[in-house]
């Protein structure tokens, strides 16, 4: 990366600013008006909260029976069960309070249920893991430090599994930016994200998906044929071809998203729901729509201000989409301005309720999807 020198009149001094980014110029088509389905309206705000104040940033949500699992912002893999919360894993350690901490501490983000009774845990900094619930035990399947096809996995981040439990599909968002600097990635744009799949059996890795901006939650379709995967800084979701007489190949699944993709997780329709934690607004303006071409922007945006600060200027408002097996938008849920659901990250459904997941909120949120369809 070539750091910018720039010269900007601050508080009647002249500073000398390094930009920490080397923004791409991207192209974003505009964004679909937000009419018909996706119409803004209220429904997430009908959710109830769960844990409050017991858990920070429960990113990812599986379940075994009616047993709901996550990992937090603090290291930790939890059981919620009857109302109360329980460590079952750490795939780190050290002090877990702020993002300097993160490397040490770990930070798991996508976790599934496996097919014998033990949960499949991305870490963002750690690797690849299978946790025993019951036995609270931990196997490190593939450690973030193996370089896969000559590049490092700096910010890994979800994951699927195939029902036989022997093929695991995950992402590995960037080989430059780590997870603490989501921001940067996603203001410089940078296609270094790879899909990649691992052999339970064999231990054997290999890439499906190269040169990808910001490759966030997958999703195997049913017929487990090809996988879904959220290019967030695009604004879309591709699909990769994993069997069949397509194997191999890719395509678009949707473009043109009314916000950022987050998780990617199946409909009891037979469809998906996408979250998104800040929305591409038509009519309106989009900050990130507005700086996509304007690289010298990013940087001097990048250097006057902190990332905390910078999240405070993106529009907190949540957006929950279904999205038919074709990729059609089905319905939408939202909370305008997060007063309820916020910084959502997953929407995973159970037992007739929408588990809400959050990259930072102190809880989790539970919809009922039957509520939620009243007028």
């Amino acid at each position: 990366m070539l750091a910018v020198s720039l010269v900007v009149p601050l508080f009647g001094a002249m500073v000398l600013l390094e930009s920490p980014i080397d923004p791409q110029p991207l192209s974003f088509k505009e964004p679909p008006f937000m009419l018909g389905v996706l119409k803004p309206n209220t429904k997430l705000q009908r959710a109830e909260r769960l844990f409050e104040n017991q858990l920070i940033g429960p990113e990812s949500i599986a379940n075994i029976g009616d047993v709901m699992f996550t990992g937090t912002a603090d290291g930790r893999v939890l059981k919620l069960e009857n109302g109360e919360v329980e460590t079952i894993a750490r795939f780190g350690s050290g002090p877990c309070k702020t993002r300097d901490d993160e490397p040490a501490c770990g930070r798991p983000l996508g976790i599934r249920a496996g097919p014998n009774g033990t949960l499949f845990v991305v870490d963002a900094y750690k690797g690849l893991f299978e946790v025993d619930p019951q036995k609270r035990k931990v196997k490190l399947l593939l450690s973030s430090e193996t370089p896969v096809e000559g590049r490092k996995m700096s910010f890994l981040n979800d994951l699927t599994i195939t029902r036989d439990g022997k093929k695991i599909y995950f992402t590995d968002s960037s080989s430059k930016w780590q997870r603490r600097d989501y921001l940067l990635l996603v203001m410089e744009g940078t296609d270094d994200g790879r899909l990649l799949e691992y052999d339970t059996e064999t231990g054997e890795v290999k890439v499906l998906l190269d040169q990808l901006r910001f490759p966030n939650g997958v999703q195997l379709s049913p017929a487990e044929d090809h996988v879904l995967v959220s290019e967030t800084t695009m604004a879309r979701i591709r699909r990769v071809y994993v069997s069949g007489l397509m194997k191999g190949g890719a395509d678009l699944f949707v473009e043109n998203l009314p916000g950022f993709p987050d998780n990617i997780r199946p409909s009891s329709s037979g469809g998906y729901w996408v979250s998104m934690a800040t929305i591409r607004p038509s009519p309106g303006f989009s900050l990130l729509d507005f700086l996509s071409e304007r690289p010298f922007l990013k940087r001097m945006i990048f250097k006057l201000f902190s990332q905390e600060t910078l999240l405070k200027l993106v529009r907190r408002h949540s957006l929950v989409l279904e999205l038919s097996d074709s990729g059609a938008f089905r319905r939408s849920l939202h909370d305008p301005d997060g007063q309820v659901v916020a910084y959502v990250s997953e929407a995973h459904e159970h037992g007739g309720y929408l588990y809400l997941g959050s990259f930072r909120a102190p809880f989790l949120c539970r919809l009922d999807l039957q509520a939620a369809d009243q007028p």
